[in-house]
């Protein structure tokens, strides 16, 4: 998925710049008890994942809140990581190529956090 990703100020109104990057997917979620988990695949359109460096919490679990969320066509990206001490982070964005979510020590976390 492309999202526009730089705003660049030009006088006092600002323009877009038309840089844009694409947001790693989630390539699996082993968090089976998420609606957003169908299939052990993430249907979030962008999950956002926490800024509790121990924990990388996927902020976007949301439990069985309903039979189903998101879309099942859709496929689960990373649209925020604020976990700043995370290797594939640069400037609160994941750089990885994809991501894998699951639980660690009880929580939704991203399980392909590697610490800087």
């Amino acid at each position: 998925m492309l999202a526009e990703c730089e705003w660049i100020p030009i006088g006092i109104t600002g323009e877009w710049k038309g840089t844009t990057m694409e947001m790693p997917p989630v390539k699996g979620c082993q968090v089976t008890d998420c609606c957003y988990n169908m299939d052990e695949q993430c249907h979030a359109l962008a999950i956002q994942v926490g800024d509790n460096p121990a924990h990388p919490i996927c902020d976007t679990f949301a439990g069985q809140v309903a039979s189903q969320c998101g879309d099942r066509a859709a496929t689960g990206n990373v649209g925020a990581c604020k976990v700043s001490v995370c290797e594939y982070n640069e400037n609160l964005e994941c750089i990885a190529d994809s991501i894998m979510v699951g639980y660690q020590q009880g929580e939704p976390d991203c399980l392909t956090f590697e610490p800087k």
